[in-house]
């Protein structure tokens, strides 16, 4: 199988966005790349499945809340942008 470089950009981000998910699952506050991570995949997610910008800029804002990352990580986390294209 051969992947583009964007397909590996992709497959990376869902990859880390999983074991974000895993790892807020047992309790654990995310850093800054995990937050990231599961933002991203989330967005692109939604995009696939035919959101709206705008509903994916309102999800996008729901997605953690300050309590479920590390001190200091919602105030790096003003915006995050997300290419969805397929």
């Amino acid at each position: 199988m051969e992947l583009t470089p964007r397909e590996k950009d992709k497959l990376l981000i869902f990859t880390a966005a999983l074991l974000a998910e895993r790892r807020k699952a047992r309790g654990l506050k995310l850093n800054y790349p995990e937050a990231v991570a599961l933002i991203t995949a989330e967005v692109m997610e939604g995009a696939r499945d035919g959101k709206t910008v705008a509903e994916l800029m309102s999800s996008g804002k729901t997605i953690l809340t300050k309590d479920e990352v590390m001190d200091g990580v919602a105030d790096m986390l003003t915006e995050v942008q997300v290419e969805a294209t397929f």
